[in-house]
């Protein structure tokens, strides 16, 4: 009995159970009957969303672009890829059609890519005109066509008595029927499945037609007639699609300009046909046809030639860019390092500067301190020594400003050993000058340059024979009765500075740099006293009047210093 009772009371509860679902679904029912019109407008917009979505969904998946909408009836197609080939391996074509030409007639060997090539132009037609990105280039543009008539494939049919011929002509008469200036035709194998020569006659007459009625029209076709007919007449062009003669292979590249060969013999040779047979075959070719076809193989060697040398030219373009870009690159690198050097160069003389600073104060501190001192051995004494630090604290300067860098020179060996005086150039700059000081153990020693004194090594000294120099002048100037010395000549000797020194002591350093350029065979000295208040140049000239060494003496002219030097000549 309690078994009864429990069955009873879960079929109450289920009726319960329904009645509330029936409840729940009425309240729902209402409340959405109650926002029916809302519901409905955002179901049409979510649809609306969805197709925007698919759409850029499907562009970036073929990697398309928004081709430029045009309002004349034209196609301009740059790149163009047929959207259901894969198109890691498609070839892209570059077509136009309504521009310079309202007809294009295709040609080329079966398998070639004429079929896609028309496919390809009306697909990528109706995916603009339904707003869809195109598999094409972005400065692609399409016009907005009234109707687009395509007879491609083979409908043949046995219950409605159709041939390929007649299934064909079916589809051609309605589009004649239809066509305007504003239709777009594609027909593929225009007058095939039929004689030859009627179906010639047939296709150019079709094409006449629709050229008549403003239709732009794009075909293809196997027959000589019509590339003679696209040839003689304006608005129509010829395209091919490449054949590697080579290879015996389709390109599946469009060429636009050039009528194309069918390549039957070749494609039939390579496929195992006897060579009898292909020999023979021409042999029946009329003597017409086979200018034709010479002709067409003349144009598509041409063209071959003129496309590499395109590449060659371009890839010479781009190496040229791409040198420029570097050579740009390399000046920009040494603009940098020129900038750093001389960064560089402008921190180490204001260190020098600071360093000259300093022990200049330095020096004048012990002048202040010797002036006190009232013993003149003492007062001799200090001031040999503070001369001595001082040219010290000079010469560790001039090695820290002008460093000896040995630079890699061929192998020299010098002729005999380097004396002061003797004339020699410096490999690394070419530049001649004189010796000042023989080389110490080092290698090291001074050269005189004009009216620089260079520290060099002496692996970077070349001897000049200072007599076939002066053959070579003589040779090259003629009989010369009177030697001419120039200042840059003059400049050329030695020179000695004694600016800043007292009278006496510039006077010692004078006789003693004078002994020491007679005993080296100068006979030219120039000495640097500095204008001043001209009590150092008098001291100068005073001790050189009564100097038996000196020949005679002036002041620098202009150039050399003018009243800052004084020019020697010794005996």
């Amino acid at each position: 009995m309690s078994v009864v009772e429990a069955n009873n009371e879960i079929r109450v509860l289920k009726s319960r159970e329904q009645a509330e679902i029936e409840r729940i679904t009425q309240e729902l029912s209402a409340r959405v009957g109650e926002n029916a019109d809302s519901i409905a407008n955002n179901f049409r917009v979510a649809e609306i969303l969805e197709l925007y979505f698919a759409k850029a969904n499907l562009g970036a998946k073929m990697r398309g672009a928004a081709a430029k909408i045009v309002s004349e009836p034209r196609i301009s197609l740059h790149q163009a890829r047929h959207p259901l080939i894969d198109q890691n391996v498609v070839v892209p074509i570059t077509v136009e059609l309504g521009n310079s030409y309202s007809s294009l007639m295709i040609t080329g060997p079966n398998t070639g890519g004429k079929t896609v090539a028309i496919k390809t132009i009306g697909l990528l037609t109706l995916m603009t005109m339904c707003g869809l990105m195109i598999p094409a280039g972005d400065d692609s543009e399409i016009g907005i066509f009234g109707g687009i008539y395509v007879d491609i494939g083979d409908e043949q049919s046995i219950e409605q008595s159709l041939s390929t011929f007649s299934s064909h002509m079916v589809n051609v008469v309605r589009i004649l029927a239809k066509a305007d200036d504003r239709s777009l035709v594609l027909i593929d194998e225009l007058g095939s499945g039929t004689d030859p020569v009627e179906g010639a006659a047939l296709a150019v007459s079709i094409l006449t037609t629709l050229r008549e009625q403003g239709a732009k029209v794009a075909a293809t076709t196997h027959y000589q007639e019509v590339k003679m007919y696209a040839l003689q007449t304006d608005g129509v062009e010829n395209a091919s699609c490449e054949f590697d003669v080579n290879t015996l292979k389709p390109t599946y590249r469009l060429v636009v300009g050039v009528p194309g060969k069918s390549n039957a013999f070749a494609i039939s040779q390579r496929l195992g046909m006897p060579d009898y047979v292909i020999d023979r075959a021409k042999e029946l070719v009329s003597t017409e046809n086979q200018r034709f076809e010479q002709v067409v193989d003349a144009l598509e060697k041409s063209r071959q030639e003129l496309e590499a040398l395109k590449e060659s030219a371009a890839i010479s373009e781009r190496n040229a860019k791409m040198t420029e870009s570097e050579l740009k690159q390399k000046l920009s690198d040494l603009e940098q390092q020129k900038e750093k050097e001389l960064e560089t160069a402008r921190q180490r003389a204001q260190s020098i500067v600071e360093e000259t600073r300093f022990r200049s104060n330095q020096l004048l501190n012990e002048l202040e301190e010797l002036k006190k001192v009232k013993d003149k051995e003492a007062l001799r004494q200090g001031l040999s020594n503070a001369k001595s630090r001082t040219n010290s604290t000079l010469n560790k300067m001039q090695d820290d400003a002008n460093p000896v860098i040995e630079r890699h020179t061929e192998n020299y060996v010098l002729p005999r050993p380097l004396k002061a005086g003797d004339t020699v150039m410096l490999a690394d700059t070419k530049k001649e000058g004189v010796l000042m000081t023989v080389p110490n153990i080092s290698g090291v020693c001074y050269v005189q340059v004009g009216m620089m004194k260079i520290k060099t090594n002496q692996k970077n000294l070349r001897l000049v024979d200072n007599k076939k120099k002066q053959q070579a002048q003589k040779s090259i100037g003629g009989s010369v009765k009177k030697q001419v010395t120039s200042n840059m000549h003059r400049r050329g000797g030695m020179e000695l500075d004694i600016r800043g020194m007292m009278s006496d002591e510039g006077v010692l350093e004078v006789e003693r740099f004078i002994d020491s350029a007679q005993l080296s065979g100068i006979s030219s000295v120039i000495i640097i006293h500095g204008k001043g208040t001209g009590a150092l140049r008098a001291a100068v000239q005073q001790s050189l009047k009564t100097n038996p060494a000196v020949k005679s003496y002036r002041q620098g002219a202009y150039g050399e210093g003018e009243a800052g030097v004084t020019v020697v000549e010794l005996k």
